[in-house]
């Protein structure tokens, strides 16, 4: 007889089968045990010793039939695997799983069968755990997923915290962001809500001496005077402590903690306290992002919608997708009337400047800028008309400045050329005539200089009065004294009542004023008519007004006759002359007294000139 014994343990590997979780038996052809390890004794309850060199005697006979069928079939097709029952040393059953695999020579030769066994109940078990180790992947899939679906930081704080419970069996927990040497709670589940954003030094922390020696996790469990120094000492029962360390980009960027107090951690909640950790630093990365995009967003729409210039995006199309107030206002063209389709004037060339107007009148000088990524096109675009309108005045205003200076200067030039030829034939008649003229263009001369300084400085804000009180209305008397033989075709009133009060201001400039009021009461009523000076008190006001019976100013001409460089016509100059500064001159100096002027059609025709000027309330004035 051949002495299997040796060989078997010895080709199965005898350290392998000593050292094997599950009991493995080995039979020859006879059913004869050749190898039997402490797994089989533990398992049947008989040592080796006793079984080696014998048939085992651990089938039931009702089960001898299907245990050499089992032999048989491994002999033919090589491995059975299957569920039975077979007896302990004790007399009773277990229900386990064999799985039995033919023992063969160096040759191929059958030399016997080698059978490993575990526990039915073992298999049951293992499958429970990777059913639940199952179930709890497909839920963290299902949690990540919604944690990554929520883009308010707050609430995917929230919801990481609160899932925690859900995963890991924790009793509570919390997350916690890592700013600069301290901690701060800033979700918790399960915890008083007192608690949140308080604060812990990172240093003497968990986290701390997580970072401190390179991990991602840890378990703290301990007696409860260790647990008494942090934070989460307030739930009851405190006995573990475990937590996952957050990451962000490759930056550690907090915690998150799973506390037990009346549960225990597994390596399975472990392992998923540490996945969850991992996701919630993915998590928080995205809901950072997307918080900062929408700054942006709101801080870009914002700077979009207060813009004074008017802005639109064009696709790369050349169709409108955003039209912002300022452009609906410049161009009278509301966002729903022009998104989708094209701007409603041209546009230049990209880096280029396009002045246009409108049909409304309106100049806007439009620029666009291409965004290379998307194809887009962004054009701004501002009102210019005013500076436009200046810059026509301003060549008007030289224009009619240069007419104006020519026709005195060839008056004076002609009768003084005249003079100095023809002196010795002239009358003396003659002569006083020609100097009477001379003199009288070279004083229309130094009052077109006059007001042409008296402008610059009130444009340059230089105007300096000595503001004191005054008769505002033997101002009117000296003003108007003598109109009445001026013209043929006016007539002129005064109603200014002798009891009227001293009002605050500049005497001399209040004369100004009014002679540029009443000339162009005059100027502007060409064909004749009744020119009414008029004063009252209105208030702690004293009102005067001009009428005259003229040309009129139009109603959306009223503030901009006060403008420079500007008369109610643009046509006006040339009927009328002069250089469109007087009114700005009298708003100016009206100003700079405290009082103001204004323009105002009369219904009947012609224009009031309103000027209101303050009473003199220095103690004393009106006694």
């Amino acid at each position: 007889m051949v002495d299997y014994r040796a060989g078997i343990a010895g080709g199965i590997g005898r350290e392998v089968v000593a050292a094997a979780p599950n009991a493995i038996v080995a039979i020859d052809r006879e059913q004869t045990v050749l190898a039997w390890n402490p797994a089989a004794e533990r398992l049947f309850g008989w040592p080796a010793g006793e079984m080696i060199g014998r048939r085992a005697p651990v089938v039931p006979e009702e089960l001898t039939a299907e245990h050499n069928a089992v032999l048989e079939k491994v002999r033919i097709d090589g491995q059975v695997s299957l569920r039975t029952r077979r007896f302990r040393r004790d007399g009773s059953l277990l229900d386990v799983r064999v799985d039995t695999g033919a023992l063969c020579g160096h040759d191929g030769t059958l030399l016997g069968y080698v059978s490993v066994y575990h526990l039915a109940q073992d298999d049951e078990s293992a499958n429970d755990r990777n059913a639940r180790r199952g179930r709890l992947v497909r839920r963290l899939t299902d949690v990540v997923a919604d944690i990554n679906a929520e883009l308010e930081l707050p609430a995917v704080l929230d919801r990481i915290a609160a899932s925690l419970a859900e995963l890991t069996g924790a009793d509570a927990g919390g997350f916690v962001l890592i700013e600069g040497d301290r901690l701060r709670l800033v979700a918790r589940h399960n915890l008083p809500d007192s608690m949140r954003d308080s604060t812990a030094d990172l240093r003497t922390s968990l986290v701390g001496r997580l970072l401190r020696e390179g991990r991602t996790l840890m378990l703290e469990t301990g007696d409860q005077a260790r647990l008494d120094e942090l934070i989460w000492s307030r739930l009851p029962g405190l006995h573990t402590v475990a937590l996952g360390l957050a990451s962000m980009g490759g930056r550690p960027y907090g915690a998150l903690y799973a506390l037990f107090a009346k549960r225990k951690a597994g390596h399975l909640e472990l392992e998923l306290l540490e996945l969850l950790a991992g996701h919630a630093g993915i998590a928080v990365g995205n809901a950072m992002a997307y918080q900062e995009a929408l700054r942006q967003r709101a801080h870009e729409r914002a700077v979009f919608d207060a813009s004074a210039d008017g802005i639109a995006v064009l696709d790369d199309l050349g169709r409108v997708v955003q039209w912002n107030p300022a452009a609906s206002e410049l161009t009278g063209f509301h966002a729903a009337e022009v998104i989708g389709g094209p701007p409603p004037f041209r546009l230049p060339a990209p880096g280029e400047k396009l002045t246009i107007q409108l049909p409304s009148g309106t100049w806007l000088d439009v620029l666009c800028a291409e965004i290379v990524e998307t194809g887009e096109i962004v054009v701004d675009f501002r009102d210019v008309t005013r500076a436009k309108e200046l810059e026509e005045a301003k060549d008007l205003f030289l224009a009619t400045t240069s007419h104006e200076l020519r026709t005195p200067i060839t008056v004076v030039r002609g009768f003084a050329a005249t003079l100095d030829a023809r002196w010795d034939g002239m009358t003396d008649g003659e002569r006083r005539a020609a100097v009477h003229t001379i003199a009288e263009r070279a004083r229309s001369l130094g009052q077109l200089m006059d007001h042409l300084l008296l402008g610059a400085r009130a444009g340059a804000g230089e105007l300096t009065l000595r503001i004191e009180g005054f008769d505002l209305a033997e101002s009117v008397r000296s003003a108007t004294l003598g109109l009445p033989v001026l013209s043929d075709l006016h007539r002129v009133e005064v109603d200014v009542p002798c009891d009227l009060p001293l009002v605050s201001g500049d005497a001399l400039a209040t004369d100004i004023l009014l002679g540029q009021l009443l000339e162009n009461a005059f100027k502007y009523s060409p064909d004749g008519g009744l020119i009414r000076v008029q004063a009252w008190v209105e208030g702690e006001r004293v009102v005067l007004v001009v009428d005259d019976e003229g040309v009129g100013i139009a109603h959306a001409s009223r503030e901009r006759v006060f403008e420079r460089f500007v008369q109610a016509d643009s046509g006006d100059r040339r009927r009328f002359g002069g250089v469109g500064l007087g009114l700005y001159i009298v708003r100016s100096l009206a100003r700079a007294q405290g009082g103001e002027v204004s323009a105002h059609p009369r219904p009947s025709g012609g224009t009031r000139m309103r000027l209101a000027l303050r009473i003199d309330d220095t103690p004393g004035a009106h006694t």
